[in-house]
């Protein structure tokens, strides 16, 4: 009975350790608080990945994407302009298209229709008044797929 205390007691205490070792901060994760002003901010920054291959695999396009030092928020107007830390959204354009359309969610990107082939889309990261602060294109090709038979 004793060993088994014993081993439960140094289990028990291997484990605090390694998780106070390897724990994060609320901070750590989330950034800043957006309730405090940042002073001299660094620039924003966009990241967009590759479409999800599972899903284009399947002619679904699934683009996820980030923000560095740039919260991504449904706020637009010149008054946003001044909000800290700093906020924005990205425009989209496919395939060229003379229009973009507006995200404002800061989630995957979803784009579903495309005909098989290459196509391009193309992410601007905009601030509350629509001026691009920065930009990526994610080239990609939709594969052909099969028909699928008929249901008997």
């Amino acid at each position: 009975m004793n060993a088994t205390l014993e081993f439960m007691a140094v289990l028990g205490a291997s484990t605090m350790f390694a998780a106070a070792a390897i724990a994060q901060s609320a901070r750590d994760v989330r950034g800043p608080s957006p309730l405090v002003a940042i002073e001299n901010e660094a620039p924003a920054r966009l990241i967009v990945d590759p479409p999800l291959a599972e899903q284009l695999a399947k002619g679904l396009v699934f683009i996820q994407y980030t923000t560095e030092n740039l919260r991504v928020v449904p706020v637009f107007g010149k008054g946003a302009l001044d909000v800290s830390p700093r906020i924005g959204h990205l425009h989209i354009t496919v395939d060229d298209a003379p229009w973009h359309f507006v995200d404002a969610s800061g989630e995957t990107v979803i784009v579903v229709g495309l005909p098989a082939g290459p196509h391009k889309v193309l992410f601007e990261l905009a601030d509350p008044t629509h001026h691009v602060i920065d930009s990526k294109t994610i080239s990609f090709e939709i594969p052909v797929t099969s028909p699928t038979p008929p249901r008997k």
